[in-house]
């Protein structure tokens, strides 16, 4: 399959399980194998832990949608770049419900099969500008700057 065929898998995934919900559908797009890891999380998940946390993410954030703002594909490897937003109307992951609109940054290194099925996403969050938006105490910068 071509580098564009790639992408569009990836779209496709984004689009499936972010935008729309359509986990099941989403989770046909995964390799047996596939690992979640993530900014937010604090270990890898499989398919299902996957499946579990954006179904209790879109149950917190109803709203959330998801722009594919750059996408880039290289071998078996996509990173994109994307733009979540939504409000948080229920608490999730440790954080309080808000009536502001988030806007949060993202970025995602995708791996994929040679049968092009999603093996690993390790997605990069903005999250000091999450917080921030959400009115919440930063991080001096010493703290993040260290291991």
């Amino acid at each position: 399959m071509s580098l564009d065929d790639r992408k569009r898998v990836v779209c496709q995934h984004i689009d499936l399980a972010w935008n729309k919900g359509r986990l099941a559908l989403a989770e046909q797009l995964h390799s047996r194998d596939f690992l979640y890891k993530s900014s937010f999380i604090d270990h890898p998940i499989d398919s299902t832990g996957f499946t579990q946390m954006v179904q209790d993410i879109r149950h917190a954030m109803p709203d959330l949608q998801v722009v594919i703002e750059e996408c880039i594909a290289e071998g078996y490897k996509v990173v994109t770049w994307s733009t979540l937003i939504g409000t948080i109307q229920k608490p999730a992951l440790g954080y309080p419900p808000s009536d502001k609109v988030l806007s949060i940054s993202a970025m995602a290194f995708w791996t994929l099969n040679p049968g092009n099925e999603i093996q690993e996403i390790c997605t990069m969050f903005d999250m000091e500008s999450f917080r921030s938006q959400l009115g919440l105490n930063t991080r001096p910068f010493a703290e993040k700057a260290l291991p």
